[in-house]
């Protein structure tokens, strides 16, 4: 059954007819005040840091520690990983929403570690998963010891079996058969030198929960998320983006159509889908009956094989 959306006064908004449609408001509260519970217990680390590229689900998690220590200021910095690939659109939501929330954003970029020798990457491989040594560098210069990020465990099979609590050895990297337990909403918080966690307060999220809290909570985004006329090639089922870091191969054939973006990440492997949806509530209304997760709609990185995001993330990936 899927999930159906419904306010006191609108018809529910469902994929499919369902008996018992959930509003809004009581699952969303509930999803909101587990998620203010996790941020809260994260007070007992000496160096938290809430990574924020300026994405929806960051930008949902921004929210969610803003409203969780109000009318006081997030205790967290702000820490994003630069691609140098990443939409302009993008840089300049995060870098004017850091600065409406007043708090820190530390920025470092994978060219610097490509400079350092840290990364090597060839001259058609995709930054997208270099991030995980910049993220590493970034955390020892720090010496931060949380992390929090906004991946849910519905986006890929990888991020379903992660804690909400994720340990991490002093090398950055996720051991699956290490895990700890959770019970009872009970997080064991415990680290020793070097390591750190990372910490996923939207893991029992949805996308539509997402999009659903962002009406609720009037959530600004960056307007890629909506649609708007681009310029693509169709390709092996998706739509590529011709930038001028991906422009098209020569003999393919262009085309302008209306599509927004799922999800907003690297440039060189992220594609939009086809859409009209010019507002949050029908950007719902689509997800609702989406048969594929957004990851798998819209990231080349994650098809390469099943394995392809628990191979990132051992070797510390976000």
């Amino acid at each position: 059954m899927r999930l159906a959306y419904k306010s006191d006064d609108d018809a529910p908004v469902s994929g499919e007819a369902s008996p018992a449609p959930v509003r809004v408001s009581a699952r969303l509260e509930r999803l909101e005040a587990e998620s203010v519970y996790i941020l809260r217990e994260l007070a007992s680390f000496a160096r938290p840091a809430l990574l924020f590229s300026g994405g929806k689900d960051s930008a949902v998690l921004l929210h969610l520690a803003i409203k969780a220590f109000a009318p006081q200021k997030a205790p967290f910095k702000l820490l994003h990983i630069d691609t140098g690939h990443n939409f302009p659109e993008v840089l300049a939501f995060r870098d004017t929403r850091a600065r409406q929330a007043g708090l820190q954003l530390i920025v470092r970029d994978v060219e610097d570690s490509i400079r350092r020798g840290s990364v090597r990457i060839g001259p058609d491989g995709s930054r997208n998963a270099a991030q995980a040594v910049t993220l590493l560098e970034a955390q020892q210069e720090f010496e931060f010891d949380a992390l929090i990020g906004g991946a849910r465990r519905d986006e890929e099979r990888a991020r379903a079996k992660e804690r909400v609590f994720s340990h991490r050895d002093a090398f950055g990297a996720w051991r699956p058969r290490a895990q700890r337990p959770e019970l009872w909403g009970l997080f064991n918080r415990h680290i020793g030198v070097g390591e750190h966690m990372r910490v996923f307060p939207l893991s029992n999220w949805t996308e539509a929960d997402v999009w659903a809290y962002i009406i609720q909570e009037q959530i600004e985004l960056p307007s890629l998320y909506y649609a708007h006329e681009r310029e693509v090639v169709r390709r092996d089922g998706f739509l590529f983006p011709v930038t001028s870091l991906t422009p098209a191969e020569v003999g393919a054939t262009s085309e302008r159509i209306v599509v927004r973006f799922r999800t907003v990440g690297d440039i060189t492997c992220t594609c939009p889908v086809e859409s009209e949806a010019g507002s949050a509530e029908q950007v719902l209304a689509e997800t609702l009956i989406a048969t594929v997760s957004e990851r798998g709609a819209t990231r080349m990185d994650d098809r390469a094989n099943s394995a392809a995001m628990e191979r990132r993330k051992v070797e510390g990936y976000f």
